[in-house]
């Protein structure tokens, strides 16, 4: 039951349990004074009957009548005043009773017996030969009945309490299992959880809010531990990256320290000079490329960066990201066989696009085999130039969009290490690469971040013998929201 149900239903109770018992407690003394009241009518009229026949008499209502007997009818629980009939007291054992009556105040409610809280009262005339010679008062003190209406009221007024203190106890005791046990249990798995420690917990099952809110302190925690452990393994590739890159760096750094020194030799050819200063300038352009894959990965983590897309006419803008790079393939011993057909429109971001074809071509001729052609194309899904490898082919699943290919032929990669490759810092056996070039181990990386803040995939797809080829999908352009 949900927390909120059950404290409104508690407050009624804890509201309607001590009327509906006080209402009951009055009802049952309400009924026995009832049942005591006719009980107790019954015996006064009994005691009455043997009272009137002494005071019926008529010898009382004389002057300086004997009233021994009257007087010994007397006591204190019953009272005896007797009138004339013009209203003077005759006897009264209530000695603060003397004097005159008033005749309205004598004859008012004749032959009843009057209950009042703490006595009945009766009254009746007498008669001597149809002529009234006085009347006669009787008081029945009730101390018995007034002794039990009070301690009747204080069992009432203690079964009240009792009562309400019963309904709040039990209450609290609701209270503090159905709600401030689980919170103070909850609080408690909370400090252990910011102190490290490891917590388990059964609350979730629950069905109300003290669940819910145990479910989401879970989230909560499975969430934090999983960033912890992102950032964990974000500190340890960021670690592993500094340490790599320093000493990759340091390889060309220590390079290019030689060359320079040897140049300053005066005995260097010239052809030597050229030579030297070209090693130099390969070096440096290599740290570039490195530091720039570096602040180029840096800057595609942070949250807050996000690529400006512009629209492009797919054919005129692949016709140009695509072209310049036979040159630099004659240069690294490969050929270059570019296709493309791309129709619509795509929204890029013209310059990452760029770079990540850089990096897949950069892969492509430090993993292919020289003298080997390279493939580079643009085309739109559904579409595969001849010139694809069979497992590349049916890897281009897409019904729509554009794929950009790069294929190389050489040794290929095994399995286990393609899924590795996109990771930072991962490189592939360097024995596999031409001449045992490094990079930084980020290029496959940045093109899959860029290619994903396209909207795009990327797919490396490869086998062994043969060659590998890198699959770029690129979502077209829907048009504004």
């Amino acid at each position: 039951m949900k927390i909120k149900n059950w404290l409104l239903i508690t407050f009624f109770l804890v509201m309607i349990l001590p009327v509906t018992g006080a209402y009951s407690l009055y009802v049952w003394i309400n009924g026995y004074y009832h049942d005591k009241n006719f009980t107790e009518y019954i015996e006064k009229w009994t005691e009455l009957n043997h009272i009137k026949s002494v005071l019926n008499n008529t010898k009382y209502y004389k002057k300086n009548a004997d009233m021994k007997d009257v007087e010994a009818l007397t006591n204190d629980q019953l009272a005896i005043t007797l009138y004339s009939k013009t209203g003077i007291v005759l006897y009264s054992s209530n000695p603060i009773t003397s004097g005159f009556a008033a005749k309205e105040q004598i004859f008012k409610n004749l032959y009843e017996l009057n209950q009042k809280y703490n006595a009945f009262t009766y009254k009746e005339p007498v008669y001597q030969k149809g002529e009234l010679l006085g009347i006669y008062e009787i008081h029945l003190v009730r101390t018995d009945w007034v002794q039990g209406v009070q301690n009747r009221s204080w069992f009432v007024l203690a079964g009240s309490i009792l009562l309400f203190l019963l309904i709040y106890v039990v209450a609290m005791l609701l209270l503090h299992q159905k709600l401030n046990r689980p919170l103070k249990e909850l609080m408690r798995q909370m400090r252990a959880f910011a102190k490290g420690e490891q917590v388990t917990s059964d609350l979730g099952i629950r069905k109300d809010e003290i669940g819910e809110l145990a479910l989401a302190f879970l989230t909560m925690q499975n969430e934090i531990e999983r960033a912890r452990t992102h950032l964990k393994t974000e500190q340890q590739q960021k670690e592993l990256m500094i340490a790599s890159i320093s000493h990759d760096l340091k390889t060309p750094l220590t390079s290019i320290q030689a060359y320079a020194e040897s140049l300053q030799n005066k005995t260097l050819s010239e052809k030597q000079q050229f030579e030297y200063r070209e090693i130099i300038l390969t070096k440096a352009d290599m740290m570039k490329h490195m530091l720039e894959d570096l602040m180029m990965y840096t800057l595609l983590q942070s949250s807050s960066y996000d690529l400006k897309l512009v629209t492009v006419d797919g054919a005129e803008f692949f016709e140009m990201v695509l072209s310049d790079y036979e040159p630099l393939c004659e240069d690294q011993g490969f050929t270059l066989d570019v296709h493309c057909q791309v129709d619509g429109q795509y929204a890029v971001h013209p310059k990452q696009l760029q770079r990540v074809i850089d990096n897949l071509m950069s892969n492509a001729w430090r993993y292919g085999k020289v003298g080997t052609t390279i493939g580079l194309a643009a085309v739109n899904a559904g579409k595969c130039p001849t010139w694809c490898f069979d497992f590349v082919k049916t890897a281009l699943t897409k019904l729509e969009g554009c794929y950009v290919i790069v294929q190389n032929s050489g040794q290929g990669i095994n399995k286990e290490e393609i899924e590795k490759l996109f990771e930072p810092m991962y490189q592939a056996d360097t024995a596999r690469t031409k001449a045992g070039e490094r990079g930084t181990g980020l290029g496959l990386n940045i093109a899959k971040q860029i290619i994903e803040k396209h909207g795009g995939t990327i797919k490396l797809v490869s086998k062994e013998g043969f060659g590998t080829a890198v699959l770029c999908w690129i979502p077209p352009f829907k048009g504004e929201n």
